[in-house]
């Protein structure tokens, strides 16, 4: 086999010792790299082919580490990794004790900072950049590479806005592709357009916030992005280069299928082709789930309407895109404004589904408690990826909105066992509740082929009885509580185990957990989020203010953040598998 230019590469100084007309040869190689180890072990496919030119220009410009560098989100990092020494261990990417999906501090000195969730490198950046003028080091550089979907978030034009009034040593490099996960949307997609097009009004949006504004370029030509950054490196002050690039840029189905692409699973690493998945009957995604039941429930109620913060894919609102586009909207990277939104929509009379990520729901903490429950606004919040996600790992996993959400009056919390029960309290919601609601479901497929069943009403702070016991009482939420039925079923014998489904987490069956403190000694709680302030906390707050006596055990996240791996391993670490729920269940028996 003949050596490649990117078996002689294991940092940025190795980069820098290449001639120059190498480098689109090395951008290449590093495109079959990367293709060669996503097409089998999967992970993020067209954001880091869409800026290998790009990466490798600024690695062999830039002094990194020295010089800051980071990545606006992070799924276009993958080149990045592979030239800063990861390159002989990037087949583990986003596998158990691999490396990460995303940029990470502690994982390597190039990732400046950790960017899992958009539109923070600007502010962060900015950060670095001051604090080296504080310490009087004005020679060092400080780059962002952000996305033109990224760069619409609010937090993105916060610091934009900060950064026009500082004379801090930053260059912001807007990559621009026209899409995030989705296509990006909104007015300043439209006016990027424009830009591209020659068709922008005089007036730069750029130029105009301060910035020494440079572009728009070809993303792909090296040359060209060498020239232009080692210009911009004797310019002070700060500067953006708008650098346009095509998302999946080397493989044929990438570039033509780019929503698909993003993130494809396995793939045919000749041909681009999906692998096929074996064609069994399975039972539907529980964003599927959402999806299809908001459609069907908007045709027959006139006021719903969807809202979701630019994950028209991933959430499923892209049915009632297709079906009923006037009363559905991508508001882009906008949790925040997703969510005042919504509440401004309850305010006149709608009914609006919010379906948004359980972690991107992190980033609108505030407009939920000010705008939503402080003025009791009944909006509907459809939070998707709810529990451990796997692979995504730590920035994605959704194991926090119970306990942030359950401090909050006037919220009611409710996480469905599975999608029958999903739908029927998607239903209950839209005839009309006096309160908001945040309903929590998993990443993955449910339980049920048969899922389409006639709506139910549910009864609110209802809860049922799955089983019958006489000692140790077992109450789940969530879908978790389907792997509770399968370990008691497996058990030798059963007739001390009683299960409780409880799918308000608030306000809770209190009836329903008063008659289970009487007639059962010693309660297990399980859940997948964490421990601290969830559900299991609600439950021994109830017996403790009550004064009752029973033996608590709870089993969900523990106190540190879990990192990715498949969803098996990450339940065993996280002690909420199988085998853990049965020690549990044999302890308390023997006890």
């Amino acid at each position: 086999m003949p050596k490649t230019l990117l078996s002689t590469i294991n940092s940025p100084n190795d980069l820098k010792r290449l001639p120059q007309e190498q480098l689109p040869q090395l951008a290449q190689e590093i495109r079959d790299f990367i293709i060669t180890i996503v097409a089998t072990k999967e992970g993020h496919l067209g954001a880091s082919l869409g800026v290998v030119e790009l990466t490798i220009a600024l690695h062999y410009v830039y002094k990194t580490p020295i010089d800051n560098l980071i990545w606006d989100v992070g799924h276009q990092a993958y080149g990045h990794k592979i030239l800063t020494g990861r390159k002989d261990v990037f087949e583990t990417n986003r596998q158990l004790n691999g490396i990460s999906g995303f940029p990470k501090i502690d994982e390597s000195i190039y990732d400046a900072f950790g960017t899992g969730h958009s539109s923070t490198s600007i502010s962060a950046i900015l950060g670095m950049a001051i604090a080296a003028q504080i310490k009087g080091n004005v020679q060092k550089n400080h780059i962002a590479v952000i996305g033109d979907a990224s760069i619409a978030s609010g937090m993105a034009f916060e610091g934009l806005n900060h950064a026009g009034v500082t004379n801090a040593n930053v260059l912001i490099i807007l990559n621009d592709n026209a899409i995030g996960i989705d296509p990006s949307v909104g007015a300043l997609k439209k006016y990027l357009t424009n830009v591209k097009k020659g068709t922008a009004k005089d007036e730069n949006i750029f130029e105009c916030l301060n910035f020494n504004y440079t572009g728009p370029i070809d993303g792909h030509n090296i040359n060209d992005l060498i020239k232009e950054l080692k210009r911009l490196q004797n310019i002070k002050g700060p500067k953006l280069l708008h650098v346009i690039t095509t998302k999946g840029k080397g493989l044929k189905q990438a570039e033509e299928n780019q929503v698909t692409y993003h993130a494809p699973g396995k793939f045919n690493k000749t041909t681009g082709d999906l692998i096929p998945k074996k064609n069994t009957v399975q039972a539907p995604k529980y964003q599927d789930v959402f999806g299809h039941t908001i459609v069907e429930l908007a045709l027959n109620n006139k006021n719903i309407v969807g809202i979701t913060p630019a994950m028209p894919t991933g959430s499923s609102l892209k049915y009632m895109m297709e079906k009923i586009p006037d009363r559905a909207f991508d508001v882009g990277i906008a949790e925040q404004h997703a969510v005042t939104l919504a509440a401004g929509m309850v305010k006149e009379g709608l009914i609006p589904f919010c379906n948004i990520y359980s972690t991107f729901l992190q980033r609108a903490y505030d407009q939920v408690i000010h705008d939503v429950a402080l003025q009791k606004l009944p909006v509907i919040f459809c939070l998707d990826r709810a529990g451990l996600v796997g692979q995504d790992g730590v920035t994605h996993h959704g194991i926090y909105d119970i306990a942030f959400l359950r401090c909050i009056p006037n919220l009611i919390i409710f996480a469905p066992l599975n999608e029958i029960e999903l739908r029927n309290i998607m239903y209950t919601a839209q005839l009309g509740l006096k309160q908001p609601i945040a309903i929590r479901y998993p990443r993955g497929r449910g339980e049920n082929v048969d899922w389409k069943k006639r709506f139910k009403k549910i009864n609110i702070v209802s809860s049922q009885e799955l089983k019958k016991g006489t000692k140790i009482a077992i109450i789940s939420t969530g879908t978790i509580g389907n792997l509770v039925t399968k370990v008691i079923n497996d058990l030798d014998s059963n007739t001390e185990i009683g299960h409780y489904n409880m799918p308000f987490i608030k306000p809770l069956d209190t009836n329903r957990l008063r008659t289970i403190c009487v007639n059962y000694e010693a309660i297990i709680t399980i859940e997948d989020g964490c421990i601290s302030g969830g559900f299991g906390s609600a439950i021994s707050e109830f017996v403790l203010d009550n004064k009752y006596k029973n033996t608590i055990k709870i089993l969900g996240i523990p106190d540190v953040f879990i990192e990715h791996g498949s969803l098996e391993e990450l339940h065993k670490i996280a002690k909420i598998d199988y085998q853990t729920i049965k020690k549990s269940i044999n302890e308390l028996r023997l006890s």
